[in-house]
């Protein structure tokens, strides 16, 4: 027993015995002796030998409870479990703590699925490229050019946001998750850009190019069981061609030019014509008045004299007389008068002192 405890378990120490000598080289080990030690170690901790074999299954019983525990595991908040079984999906588990037949009958994955992913269409980003281009940004042609509707040739780029909807689809059911949605987003831009004319596609259309876009991709996914659930489809850029922009711009101007005249001219005519409108209903107001006085006067007119007629035809004199001293009371009314009785002075004429009444008016 002291031997054992001044020795290697592996045999021999590779230095020598004697009086702190040396040996030229190691001693190669025993294997049968190894063997043997490493025997009796395990025996001394499983209870091995004749009457031991109680510690042994107590041993057993520890390990198989170790064993069994360790099917025990938790899905956090942002993560869905997939459990597999024999390396075949079984079912999937939401956050919390789950359990499964432990290893190697059954294992779990938890893939992040509320993690957003990106993917970028027609252009690449400088950590993506590993080198910077332009800002930051180096262009995909063969991405981003798309034939419109009216045989324009549109550069778009646009990015795509996703997230695991299902980790069972997700992991199992497609072989390259990002290559399916970069495929499928290209594939539903080129059918939206092909069905829209240039013009809405570089103003204000683009808002309608992404729903439309954002909905075809959902539907070509789900017919995939991809277990992607697609959130933003955002364009980054629309331009004509970097060989004929300068022009485009050009076009663009002189549109907007046109626009910009045709709605001063709009202007000017929605301020011209309410108000030569409001002067033509002025004017006919005006005349309706005037037309409405004239014909009432003359109305009047006509009764009055009607009036006086009838009267006339019944006192003749007396209608006279009255005709006459209003008509005279008319005429002489801004005359300077001295009114005389007929047969005052028995036919004298008497004098008057027109000088002294002219002062007495004044």
């Amino acid at each position: 027993m002291s031997d054992f405890k001044n020795q290697s378990p592996w045999g021999s120490p590779p230095g020598g015995g004697g009086n702190g000598g040396f040996r030229r080289g190691p001693t190669p080990p025993d294997i049968d002796e190894v063997v043997k030690k490493i025997q009796n170690f395990i025996n001394k901790f499983t209870g091995g030998g004749k009457g031991r074999s109680k510690p042994a299954i107590f041993g057993l019983i520890i390990l198989l409870v170790i064993w069994s525990l360790s099917g025990l595991y938790r899905v956090l908040p942002d993560e869905q479990g997939v459990v597999l079984r024999f390396g075949k999906f079984v079912n999937t588990t939401q956050p919390g703590l789950n359990y499964h037949f432990p290893y190697p009958i059954e294992s779990v994955l938890t893939p992040k699925v509320t993690k957003v992913n990106r993917m970028d269409i027609g252009f690449r980003s400088a950590r993506d490229t590993g080198f910077s281009q332009g800002g930051g940004v180096a262009d995909v042609p063969e991405e981003s050019l798309m034939l419109t509707g009216d045989e324009n040739i549109v550069n778009i780029d646009f990015s795509v946001f996703w997230v695991i909807k299902d980790a069972g689809n997700f992991l199992f059911k497609i072989q390259d998750p990002e290559g399916t949605v970069k495929a499928a987003a290209e594939t539903a831009m080129r059918e939206v850009i092909a069905r829209s004319d240039i013009q809405p596609i570089l103003t204000e259309g683009r808002s309608k190019i992404e729903i439309d876009t954002q909905e075809i991709i959902q539907n070509i996914l789900d017919e995939y069981n991809s277990g992607i659930q697609i959130t933003q489809v955002q364009t980054q850029k629309a331009d004509p061609p970097d060989q004929v922009i300068d022009a485009f711009r050009d076009v663009q101007a002189a549109r907007a030019d046109m626009e910009r005249s045709k709605n001063e001219a709009e202007a000017y005519s929605n301020d011209v014509i309410p108000r030569a409108r409001g002067e033509a209903a002025k004017i006919l107001q005006a005349a309706e008045a005037y037309k409405k006085e004239v014909v009432a006067k003359a109305e009047g007119e006509a009764s009055r004299f009607l009036s006086i007629y009838n009267e006339y035809k019944n006192a003749k004199e007396v209608t006279q007389e009255r005709m006459y001293l209003e008509t005279m009371e008319k005429v002489l009314a801004d005359i300077d008068k001295v009114i005389i009785e007929k047969n005052a002075g028995s036919g004298v004429v008497p004098y008057l002192p027109l000088p002294e009444l002219k002062k007495k008016v004044n």
